[in-house]
Protein backbone atom coordinates (compact mmCIF):
# COMPACT_ATOMS: atom_id res chain seq x y z
CA UNK A 1 0.00 0.00 0.00
CA UNK A 2 2.67 2.27 0.75
CA UNK A 3 4.25 1.52 -2.29
CA UNK A 4 1.28 2.19 -3.88
CA UNK A 5 0.75 5.58 -2.32
CA UNK A 6 4.32 6.77 -3.51
CA UNK A 7 4.15 5.66 -7.00
CA UNK A 8 0.77 7.28 -7.57
CA UNK A 9 1.40 9.92 -5.56
CA UNK A 10 0.89 12.60 -8.31
CA UNK A 11 -2.34 10.54 -9.21
CA UNK A 12 -3.83 10.87 -5.86
CA UNK A 13 -3.39 14.31 -4.76
CA UNK A 14 -5.00 15.52 -8.34
CA UNK A 15 -8.23 12.97 -7.29
CA UNK A 16 -8.43 14.07 -4.30
CA UNK A 17 -8.36 17.87 -5.08
CA UNK A 18 -10.85 16.65 -7.56
CA UNK A 19 -13.35 15.59 -4.68
CA UNK A 20 -12.17 17.77 -2.17
CA UNK A 21 -13.04 20.76 -4.65
CA UNK A 22 -16.56 19.57 -5.15
CA UNK A 23 -17.37 18.65 -1.38
CA UNK A 24 -16.14 22.39 -0.60
CA UNK A 25 -18.43 23.99 -3.64
CA UNK A 26 -21.40 21.80 -2.52
CA UNK A 27 -20.65 22.34 1.13
CA UNK A 28 -20.76 26.73 0.02
CA UNK A 29 -24.34 26.27 -1.97
CA UNK A 30 -25.74 24.01 0.81
CA UNK A 31 -24.45 26.77 3.29
CA UNK A 32 -26.11 29.97 1.33
CA UNK A 33 -29.30 27.74 0.35
CA UNK A 34 -29.84 26.61 3.96
CA UNK A 35 -29.04 29.98 5.94
CA UNK A 36 -31.43 32.16 3.09
CA UNK A 37 -34.38 29.37 3.96
CA UNK A 38 -34.06 29.29 7.51
CA UNK A 39 -34.05 33.25 7.29
CA UNK A 40 -37.43 32.96 5.62
CA UNK A 41 -38.53 30.85 7.85
CA UNK A 42 -37.80 33.01 10.92
CA UNK A 43 -39.14 36.18 9.07
CA UNK A 44 -42.71 33.93 8.36
CA UNK A 45 -42.85 31.30 10.79
CA UNK A 46 -45.67 29.81 9.05
CA UNK A 47 -43.28 28.82 5.96
CA UNK A 48 -41.53 26.23 8.31
CA UNK A 49 -44.53 23.93 8.77
CA UNK A 50 -44.08 23.32 5.05
CA UNK A 51 -40.47 23.35 4.78
CA UNK A 52 -39.32 21.66 7.77
CA UNK A 53 -40.78 18.03 6.72
CA UNK A 54 -39.53 18.34 3.56
CA UNK A 55 -35.61 19.01 4.71
CA UNK A 56 -36.69 15.90 6.78
CA UNK A 57 -37.41 14.09 3.86
CA UNK A 58 -34.06 15.26 2.21
CA UNK A 59 -32.20 14.03 5.40
CA UNK A 60 -33.64 10.43 5.60
CA UNK A 61 -33.53 9.51 2.25
CA UNK A 62 -30.56 7.34 0.86
CA UNK A 63 -28.47 9.11 -1.45
CA UNK A 64 -27.75 5.87 -3.33
CA UNK A 65 -31.39 5.57 -3.78
CA UNK A 66 -31.98 9.02 -5.70
CA UNK A 67 -28.24 9.35 -7.14
CA UNK A 68 -29.11 7.30 -10.18
CA UNK A 69 -32.36 9.78 -11.14
CA UNK A 70 -30.46 12.99 -10.42
CA UNK A 71 -27.59 11.72 -12.85
CA UNK A 72 -30.63 11.13 -15.69
CA UNK A 73 -31.66 14.70 -14.73
CA UNK A 74 -28.22 16.37 -15.07
CA UNK A 75 -27.41 14.58 -18.07
CA UNK A 76 -25.13 11.86 -18.30
CA UNK A 77 -22.54 14.31 -20.50
CA UNK A 78 -22.36 16.44 -17.44
CA UNK A 79 -21.99 13.72 -13.79
CA UNK A 80 -19.98 16.91 -12.15
CA UNK A 81 -23.68 18.38 -11.52
CA UNK A 82 -25.33 15.78 -10.51
CA UNK A 83 -22.29 14.72 -8.32
CA UNK A 84 -22.52 18.15 -6.79
CA UNK A 85 -26.08 18.67 -6.65
CA UNK A 86 -26.01 15.38 -4.56
CA UNK A 87 -23.21 16.50 -2.29
CA UNK A 88 -25.20 19.22 -2.23
CA UNK A 89 -28.55 17.86 -0.54
CA UNK A 90 -26.58 15.42 1.98
CA UNK A 91 -24.82 18.70 3.41
CA UNK A 92 -27.83 20.76 3.13
CA UNK A 93 -30.01 19.57 6.37
CA UNK A 94 -27.36 19.54 9.59
CA UNK A 95 -26.43 23.38 8.43
CA UNK A 96 -30.51 24.05 7.87
CA UNK A 97 -31.10 22.26 11.10
CA UNK A 98 -28.21 24.46 13.19
CA UNK A 99 -29.79 27.98 11.63
CA UNK A 100 -33.15 27.16 12.42
CA UNK A 101 -32.05 26.03 16.28
CA UNK A 102 -29.89 28.56 16.46
CA UNK A 103 -32.41 31.07 15.08
CA UNK A 104 -34.88 29.79 17.94
CA UNK A 105 -32.16 30.38 20.87
CA UNK A 106 -32.26 34.12 21.02
CA UNK A 107 -32.12 35.01 24.97
CA UNK A 108 -35.77 35.62 25.43
CA UNK A 109 -34.03 38.84 27.70
CA UNK A 110 -33.06 40.40 24.45
CA UNK A 111 -36.22 39.49 22.99
CA UNK A 112 -38.05 41.41 25.21
CA UNK A 113 -35.95 44.34 24.82
CA UNK A 114 -36.50 44.43 21.11
CA UNK A 115 -39.81 44.56 21.93
CA UNK A 116 -39.32 47.16 23.80
CA UNK A 117 -37.59 48.89 21.25
CA UNK A 118 -40.41 47.93 18.32
CA UNK A 119 -38.11 46.38 16.28
CA UNK A 120 -39.03 45.01 13.09
CA UNK A 121 -38.85 41.37 12.07
CA UNK A 122 -35.50 42.11 9.66
CA UNK A 123 -34.29 44.02 12.54
CA UNK A 124 -35.12 41.37 15.08
CA UNK A 125 -33.97 38.47 12.78
CA UNK A 126 -30.47 40.38 11.46
CA UNK A 127 -29.48 41.21 14.90
CA UNK A 128 -30.16 39.21 17.21
CA UNK A 129 -31.18 35.62 16.24
CA UNK A 130 -28.63 35.51 13.18
CA UNK A 131 -25.74 36.32 15.84
CA UNK A 132 -27.68 34.66 18.19
CA UNK A 133 -27.57 31.04 15.63
CA UNK A 134 -23.52 31.10 15.44
CA UNK A 135 -22.47 28.61 17.63
CA UNK A 136 -25.23 26.37 15.85
CA UNK A 137 -24.32 27.80 12.45
CA UNK A 138 -20.63 26.34 13.46
CA UNK A 139 -21.28 23.21 14.29
CA UNK A 140 -23.71 22.66 11.05
CA UNK A 141 -21.06 23.30 8.92
CA UNK A 142 -18.30 21.40 10.87
CA UNK A 143 -21.08 18.01 9.99
CA UNK A 144 -21.94 19.40 6.69
CA UNK A 145 -18.22 19.22 5.90
CA UNK A 146 -18.11 15.99 6.35
CA UNK A 147 -21.44 14.55 5.01
CA UNK A 148 -20.49 16.65 1.26
CA UNK A 149 -17.28 14.65 1.07
CA UNK A 150 -19.58 11.48 1.50
CA UNK A 151 -21.57 13.07 -0.57
CA UNK A 152 -19.28 13.56 -3.80
CA UNK A 153 -17.61 10.17 -2.93
CA UNK A 154 -20.95 8.14 -3.05
CA UNK A 155 -22.09 9.85 -6.43
CA UNK A 156 -18.96 9.44 -7.99
CA UNK A 157 -19.12 5.84 -7.09
CA UNK A 158 -23.28 6.03 -8.81
CA UNK A 159 -21.56 8.23 -11.73
CA UNK A 160 -19.17 5.23 -12.57
CA UNK A 161 -17.33 6.59 -15.08
CA UNK A 162 -13.77 9.28 -15.89
CA UNK A 163 -16.22 12.00 -16.39
CA UNK A 164 -15.54 12.61 -13.00
CA UNK A 165 -12.05 11.44 -11.79
CA UNK A 166 -11.61 12.06 -7.79
CA UNK A 167 -10.81 9.40 -5.28
CA UNK A 168 -14.09 7.08 -5.60
CA UNK A 169 -13.15 6.89 -9.50
CA UNK A 170 -9.57 5.68 -8.49
CA UNK A 171 -10.95 2.88 -6.24
CA UNK A 172 -13.59 1.74 -8.68
CA UNK A 173 -10.42 1.81 -11.48
CA UNK A 174 -8.55 -0.18 -9.17
CA UNK A 175 -11.65 -2.79 -7.56
CA UNK A 176 -12.29 -2.99 -11.75
CA UNK A 177 -8.47 -4.22 -11.65
CA UNK A 178 -8.21 -6.18 -8.80
CA UNK A 179 -5.41 -3.88 -7.51
CA UNK A 180 -6.09 -3.65 -4.23
CA UNK A 181 -3.28 -1.87 -2.99
CA UNK A 182 -4.28 1.41 -5.03
CA UNK A 183 -7.65 0.61 -3.77
CA UNK A 184 -6.35 0.90 -0.09
CA UNK A 185 -3.88 3.85 -1.55
CA UNK A 186 -7.00 6.26 -2.08
CA UNK A 187 -9.12 4.76 0.76
CA UNK A 188 -5.96 6.24 2.84
CA UNK A 189 -5.98 9.31 1.13
CA UNK A 190 -9.41 9.90 1.66
CA UNK A 191 -9.82 9.54 5.41
CA UNK A 192 -6.68 12.05 5.58
CA UNK A 193 -8.75 14.48 3.60
CA UNK A 194 -11.34 13.93 5.66
CA UNK A 195 -9.31 14.40 9.38
CA UNK A 196 -7.57 17.75 7.76
CA UNK A 197 -10.97 18.96 6.60
CA UNK A 198 -12.22 18.71 9.88
CA UNK A 199 -9.48 19.63 11.55
CA UNK A 200 -9.43 22.50 9.88
CA UNK A 201 -12.90 23.47 10.55
CA UNK A 202 -12.56 22.99 14.20
CA UNK A 203 -10.02 25.47 13.74
CA UNK A 204 -12.58 27.70 12.07
CA UNK A 205 -14.69 27.29 15.20
CA UNK A 206 -12.93 27.81 17.77
CA UNK A 207 -12.08 31.09 15.97
CA UNK A 208 -15.73 31.74 15.45
CA UNK A 209 -16.64 30.71 18.84
CA UNK A 210 -13.72 33.43 20.53
CA UNK A 211 -15.25 36.21 17.71
CA UNK A 212 -18.81 35.07 18.66
CA UNK A 213 -18.02 35.69 22.90
CA UNK A 214 -16.28 38.85 22.55
CA UNK A 215 -19.20 40.22 20.82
Amino acid sequence: MALAIAQDGPSLVTAAWNTLSVALLALLLASLLAQAIAIIIALNPLIERAVRPLASVLQVTPVVAIAPLVLIWAGIDHPERAVIALAVLVAFFPIFSGAITGLHAADPDLEHLFDLYRAGQVQRVLRLRLPSAVPFLLEGHKVGAGLAIIGAVVAEFAAGSGGIRGLAWRILDAGNKLQTARMLAALVVLGLMGVLLHAALERLETFGLKWWRGR
